[in-house]
């Protein structure tokens, strides 16, 4: 007959064997990605990664910065997947191997805000001839000025426009700070800024009562705003979560994934149209 220690032993071996091991969560289950900071101002990222890991069983972690910062960590390899929005930028980032499988998955319209009494006059212009009054009249004009995708994108508007970009002007604000730390600028020098439609509308939901910041120029084709995921290249950074990158891609350009995003609202306003093709 056993000894009782041995009886015991006995008894708790045969229950580890038949009972199914505990989950372990391996570094694996996580995903880091580096976004900009719309993605991550409006809630979107905060919405969307609990039916992310519910469908796939993977912890999404970001760190939300200018599009060029987030760049920056996926060339470093700090990242294994980036929600960015600056095409071209993305482009000459995959062209120089550091990114793979980039993919459209869903866009807004950039918007010039500013004081409700309109100094430059711009009230349903274009976007470029909107700058060209702003810069004739010497408005205040507020910038991110931080190499972000909304920085980027208006550079390029300053361009198409034939205006050289007025950095050393008095009336030309570089912020160096994120959208909504911009908005909150331009609101206390009375100034006009460029901004996505996603954060002002999350601008709005902040404030109480009337904003100090409305939109007076929404139109021309150089207000698109385009996001999109770009997994960082293995072959370059060998640590990366590179299937778990795809399983991410896979699935924000899902059906499943672009209904969450099309019904994702603030104020009773939708702030993102998915756009990929699944």
């Amino acid at each position: 007959m056993k000894s009782g220690k041995a009886h015991v032993l006995a008894i708790f071996t045969a229950l580890f064997l038949i009972l199914p091991a505990a989950p372990v969560l391996s570094s694996d289950s996580i995903l880091t990605m580096a976004t900009t900071t719309s993605t991550d101002n409006t809630g979107l990222l905060d919405y969307l990664a609990p039916e992310f890991k519910k469908s796939t069983g993977i912890r999404l972690r970001w760190v939300a910065v200018g599009t060029g910062k987030a760049l920056a960590l996926g060339r470093n390899c700090d990242v294994s997947i980036l929600f960015v929005h600056a095409p071209g930028a993305e482009k000459e980032f995959i062209e120089k191997g550091y990114g793979v499988s980039r993919r459209k998955i869903m866009y807004n319209r950039f918007i010039l805000v500013g004081p409700k009494h309109d100094p430059a006059g711009i009230e349903n212009m274009d976007a470029l001839p909107a700058l060209k009054a702003i810069s004739k009249k010497k408005a205040i004009f507020v910038s991110r000025g931080d190499n972000s995708g909304t920085h980027k994108k208006e550079l390029s508007i300053w361009k198409a426009a034939g205006l050289e970009v007025p950095e050393k002007e008095d009336w030309y604000i570089q912020a160096g700070q994120g959208m909504l730390a911009s908005l909150n600028l331009a609101a206390e020098r009375s100034g006009y800024t460029l901004v996505d439609g996603g954060t002002y509308i999350k601008y709005q939901s902040n404030l109480k009562g009337e904003p100090p910041l409305v939109i007076l120029s929404d139109r021309g084709s150089s207000l698109l705003n385009q996001y999109s995921v770009i997994a960082i290249n293995p072959e370059r950074c060998e640590k990366v979560k590179h299937e778990a990158a795809l399983t991410f891609i896979r699935w924000v350009a899902s059906a499943e994934a672009q209904a969450l995003i099309s019904n994702f609202r603030l104020l009773g306003q939708g702030l993102f149209t998915p756009n990929a093709d699944y």
